[in-house]
C-alpha cells in the first residue's frame, strides 16, 4: 500500500521505519527542527522532501497526504518534567498538528506522547486534545497506553493515538495485547553510582532499562557486564567533610563488583581484588591488592596482587577486572528503540557525536511499537 506521509516532529525517522515495517511504501514530507535529526533523516531517506517548521507547513502547499504523523514534544507533559501541559511552549506545538489534519484530510494520523499527557491539568489537557479531534469531524478515535517493553528491552510507556476516517466498517486498531512482545519484564538495578534518579543506577544486562530520554547525553546508562554475580560489593563508601557523597575514583570496591576509575596521582586508592587473569603482564608475588602508593617498574604505577595482572599508567583510568560497568553505547540506544545498527551514526553533513546521538535516541519513537499500530491500521484501511 503506497502512501504519501506527512512526518511532523519527525525525529530520525522512527514513525516512517515503522510504517514500512507494517509493509506501507512510503512518500515522506518531513518536519523538524533539530539540525542533526534533520541530516540522519535526510541521510537515511534519499527521497524525502523538507519541509521546514511545523508552524510554517500548510496544507495547501502539500500533495495528498494519505496520514500525518507525530510525536508532538512532550517535556511539558512528562511525569518529569515541569508539567505545564497545553500552557507550555513546547506542547502547544500540537495545535499546529491539528490544524494540519485539518487542512490535508489525512485517511489516518497517528499521535504518540508520554504517559504523563493522561494526568496533566487533572486530565483536562488530555480531553482537550481529543475535543479538538473530535471537531475536526469524520475521524474514529482510538488510543491505548503501550509498553517499548513489549517488543525491547526498555521500560518506555507511551500513548498512541490514531484516527482513521469511519466508513462503517467496525473495525479496530486497539488493544493491542502485551503478550504479543518479550516476555522479560525485569528490571534489574544491581547498584547506584549516587548520581540521583535513573541517572544513577547500573542496570544488570540480564533485565530490562529504564526509558530513554534525550537527558541521557549528559550522561549515558550504565551496565554491569561479564558478571557471575548479581551482587556489587562496595567497600568502602567515605564522605568528605561536608558529607557530600565522594567522586567515584575515592571509593572502593571489591572485584566481585564494578571496578572504579582509577586516577594518577591518587595515591590512598585501594581496590581489593580476587583472581582474575590477564595476559602479557607480570604477577606480582605478595599482597592481594592494587596500591598505588607502592609502585613497581614493571607495572609503571602500581603493584598487582596475586593471581591478577593490571598495568596502571598515565594513560590508563580504568582497572579491568571480572566484573565492570560501562556506558550503554549509541548502538545499544538505537537497538532498544528499533532501529538498525549505526542508523544515527551519519547525517548529511558527516559523522554525529555521540552526545547527540543519546539525545536523538531518547526523543525517537519505538519502530517496533509503530510497526505493530500499523498493522493494525493496515487491516482496518
Amino acid at each position: 500500500m503506497k502512501i504519501t506521509v506527512l512526518d511532523l516532529f519527525s525525529g530520525i525517522g522512527g514513525f516512517h521505519l515503522g510504517l514500512k515495517g507494517a509493509g506501507f511504501e512510503v512518500e515522506s514530507y518531513f518536519s523538524e527542527v533539530d539540525k542533526y535529526a534533520i541530516q540522519v533523516y535526510q541521510n537515511n531517506f534519499k527521497e524525502a522532501k523538507y519541509v521546514g517548521s511545523v508552524t510554517d507547513v500548510r496544507g495547501t502547499d502539500l500533495p495528498k497526504i494519505n496520514a500525518i504523523t507525530f510525536g508532538s514534544p512532550c517535556q511539558d507533559f512528562s511525569l518529569a518534567g515541569k508539567r505545564k501541559g497545553m500552557e507550555g511552549n513546547r506542547s502547544s506545538l500540537i495545535t499546529h498538528a491539528i490544524r494540519l489534519i485539518d487542512e490535508c484530510r489525512p485517511d489516518f494520523f497517528i499521535w504518540e506522547n508520554v504517559k504523563g499527557t493522561f494526568s496533566s491539568n487533572n486530565g483536562e489537557d488530555f480531553w482537550a486534545i481529543i475535543q479538538a479531534f473530535t471537531n475536526i469531524g469524520g475521524y474514529r478515535l482510538e488510543w491505548q497506553l503501550l509498553n517499548t517493553k513489549w517488543f525491547l528491552p526498555q521500560n518506555r510507556e507511551r500513548i498512541y493515538l490514531v484516527g482513521y476516517l469511519a466508513d462503517g466498517s467496525g473495525g479496530q486498531v486497539f488493544p493491542i495485547g502485551e503478550g504479543i512482545g518479550k516476555d522479560d519484564d525485569k528490571m534489574i538495578i544491581v547498584a547506584d553510582t549516587n548520581k540521583g534518579g535513573e541517572r544513577g543506577a547500573i542496570y544488570d544486562v540480564d533485565g530490562i532499562m529504564s526509558c530513554l530520554s534525550a537527558t541521557d547525553y549528559k550522561q549515558p546508562k550504565q551496565i554491569k557486564v561479564n558478571s557471575s554475580t548479581k551482587e556489587v560489593i562496595q567497600i568502602s563508601d567515605r564522605l568528605d567533610s561536608g558529607g557530600k557523597q565522594p567522586y567515584q575514583q575515592d571509593r572502593i570496591y571489591d572485584s566481585e563488583g564494578i571496578a572504579p576509575a582509577l586516577m594518577k596521582g591518587k595515591s590512598d586508592l585501594i581496590v581489593k581484588v580476587n583472581s582474575a587473569t590477564s595476559k602479557g603482564y607480570e604477577e606480582a608475588t605478595d599482597g592481594d591488592s592494587i596500591n598505588l602508593s607502592v609502585p613497581t617498574s614493571k607495572t609503571r604505577r602500581g603493584r598487582v596482587g596475586k593471581g591478577i595482572a593490571q598495568t596502571l599508567d598515565t594513560h590508563c583510568n580504568q582497572v579491568v577486572i571480572q566484573n565492570k560497568i560501562r556506558r550503554l553505547t549509541p548502538v545499544e540506544c538505537e537497538r532498544l528503540q528499533g532501529f538498525p545498527d549505526n542508523w544515527t551514526k551519519f547525517g548529511t553533513q558527516g559523522e554525529i557525536s555521540d552526545s547527540q546521538r543519546y539525545k536523538m535516541c531518547g526523543n525517537a519513537v519505538t519502530v517496533n511499537v509503530v510497526k505493530a499500530v500499523a498493522e493494525q491500521i493496515k487491516k482496518v484501511l
